[in-house]
């Protein structure tokens, strides 16, 4: 029995200054699926993702959550966590003051505790240091320590593997693979490649405008 998407994208177009930077682009996503958004710079990558984010809105084409619109739609925010290209971390805050925050801006409520999250991306010793003396690869596991926080189906990650390290991938990858055991669902753009079996890949450019790209 095949599952029905919970995720479409029907016709979806961008355009900037009267130029379609992608345009036609259409993709079902179920529950369990992974998908990376793949593509030379400047084709599209980070514009796509926002717009999944509702972050900005496509020029044509519809996005589709459990058959509803995401436009403005509670249950649809609810149910994804977005972390874009830059960490979006507080400097002057430590680790666990950063996430004390995140925690009561989304509301979450996991059975996992900011000190267990932490401990996860492999920063047990450092969550009380200010995030100013942070490797950029440090910055980007608080980042992703926020995913064990919130209890979101769809992921949308913008580069998540970003300054990591192969023992960050590994444990990245790990983190992928219990999130789509647990029927939930990841997009992420990446220059790199997962060793993941599953991974779908959106070739961008394949919708670009090849002046754009």
């Amino acid at each position: 029995m095949v599952s029905s998407p919970l995720f479409e994208l029907q016709d979806i177009t961008f355009e900037r200054d009267d130029q379609a930077l992608f345009e036609g682009l259409s993709v079902n996503l179920c529950g369990g699926e992974i998908l990376q958004v793949s593509g030379p710079n400047g084709c599209g990558k980070t514009t796509l993702l926002h717009i999944l984010a509702n972050l900005k809105s496509p020029s044509q084409g519809q996005i589709l959550w459990r058959g509803e619109t995401t436009r403005g739609n509670p249950s649809y925010l609810a149910e994804q966590a977005f972390i874009g290209h830059q960490p979006g971390v507080k400097l002057a805050l430590s680790a666990r003051e950063n996430l004390s925050w995140y925690t009561q801006l989304y509301d979450s409520d996991t059975q996992l505790s900011i000190d267990q999250a932490l401990d996860k991306v492999g920063l047990k010793t450092r969550k009380d240091l200010p995030c100013s003396t942070y490797s950029a690869g440090q910055l980007r596991r608080v980042a992703l320590a926020s995913l064990h926080l919130r209890d979101a189906t769809l992921w949308l990650l913008d580069e998540p593997l970003t300054a990591l390290d192969s023992e960050g991938i590994n444990e990245l990858e790990a983190l992928f693979s219990a999130h789509l055991s647990d029927g939930g669902m990841i997009i992420f753009s990446s220059h790199q490649t997962l060793s993941l079996a599953q991974v779908g890949n959106l070739a961008l450019a394949d919708y670009s405008v090849s002046v754009q790209c």
